[in-house]
């Protein structure tokens, strides 16, 4: 049987030249698709470019993902961030923001109106600039794990007899 090659037991697909000589990566056996390095991934998503190929967009709207990448047709939608990027959003501007609104306080004491007039819309505005890309990064982090897999259907639930 000379000339005939085995498959790999796992499907694999060589990578890309890197300069690395020899780098063998793992295909996702439920999409198909190599996912990026971790910074690759979830620097494509934070620029919204789907993370699996960098050309394709992972927003159909401000924070929906479309279903699947234009380009490479990977199942973005599967990737579901839910309550992450809100979380990192506001962990990144309370630590941003909190610290000069402390100093401003103890070094000028202004009225609490007037606090609440310049930090409560500059909280707000950075919050809605920030979460479309921590989200997009997000997508491009899960994308690394290999969290993409398909939901399962919950089990049925067995409903005791009330006659037995």
């Amino acid at each position: 049987m000379s000339g005939q090659t085995i498959p790999p037991a796992t499907p694999t697909r060589q990578a890309p030249p890197t300069g690395a000589v020899g780098v063998v990566e793992k295909v996702n056996p439920v999409t198909g698709h190599v996912p990026a390095p971790f910074w690759t991934a979830v620097g494509r998503g934070l620029g919204n470019h789907c993370p699996y190929c960098g050309v394709g967009k992972v927003f159909a709207g401000y924070l929906k993902i479309v279903p699947e990448c234009s380009h490479c047709a990977a199942p973005l939608g599967r990737l579901r961030a839910d309550d992450a990027p809100p979380y990192f959003t506001i962990f990144l501007v309370g630590h941003v923001l909190v610290p000069p609104v402390f100093w401003i306080e103890k070094a000028y004491e202004p009225p609490m109106w007037l606090h609440m007039v310049v930090w409560l819309p500059l909280f707000t505005i950075l919050c809605m600039l920030l979460l479309r890309p921590i989200k997009g990064g997000v997508v491009g982090w899960m994308s690394t794990l290999g969290i993409d897999q398909e939901v399962a259907a919950p089990a049925a639930v067995r409903v005791p007899d009330r006659n037995a």
